[in-house]
């Protein structure tokens, strides 16, 4: 009988991306895929690194917040050196430690701007010339939200992207059209890492197309 997987959700940060709310969405996820999950509000969940090492993924959801190097390490070695799967979305995973450049390093992109703020209308495109598992069988889907601009390791396995900037969104960015990376994966040591830029508020994270890229990106993601 295989054994049962194990998730560690952290959550935390500023309250308007609804951290606790796109928690309980996770966990719900999760515990329909079969994971034993443990839920924390609290950066100390990280410190234990021999506990960390035992578990099959760690899902952030900690937006602008700051993590000591004792909190941070252990994640970082859990995932590089014990192939713990890191996932998560939006501002929760990539906007989530601003100063910690190391954090950045695994995740794989940094939340520079949102122009127009909440309430963009736009495309996110599956990378049709990168197939993946994550993304196999689903179509390009329209989103109400933040637009993310982010600074991205071109290491990246871009798996969906947007048109950047919205032809509606006028600014500094115009001049400078670019398809913006939205969902990837990538590898961190030996661990596996996946990525989606939406998740501004829960009601966005349970709409099909976003909740079917978070549900295949843990499983994705998780050790084995």
């Amino acid at each position: 009988m295989s054994k049962t997987k194990s998730a560690l959700i952290v959550w935390g940060g500023w309250d308007g991306h609804e951290p606790k709310q796109v928690a309980d969405l996770f966990t719900d996820i999760l515990i329909k895929e079969g994971f034993q999950v443990e839920v924390s509000d609290s950066l100390d969940a990280f410190l234990d690194e021999s506990k960390l090492m035992e578990l099959n993924l760690i899902v952030p959801i900690v937006t602008m917040s700051k993590i000591t190097p004792e909190q941070r390490t252990p994640v970082t070695n859990a995932v590089s050196f014990g192939g713990v799967g890191l996932a998560g979305c939006h501002g929760g995973m990539c906007d989530a430690f601003r100063e910690d450049t190391e954090w950045q390093f695994m995740t794989g992109g940094q939340w520079v701007a949102h122009p127009g703020n909440d309430g963009v209308h736009y495309k996110v495109r599956i990378c049709t010339d990168a197939p993946h598992e994550i993304t196999e069988g689903l179509e390009d889907f329209e989103v109400e939200s933040e637009q993310y601009y982010l600074h991205t390791d071109p290491g990246n396995k871009v798996l969906a992207y947007t048109e950047f900037p919205h032809p509606a969104v006028k600014g500094v960015h115009e001049q400078n059209p670019c398809k913006m990376p939205q969902v990837w994966t990538k590898m961190y040591g030996k661990g596996r890492v996946f990525y989606n830029a939406l998740g501004h508020h829960r009601d966005v994270l349970e709409k099909p197309e976003p909740y079917e890229l978070m549900r295949r990106g843990f499983l994705w993601a998780a050790k084995s």
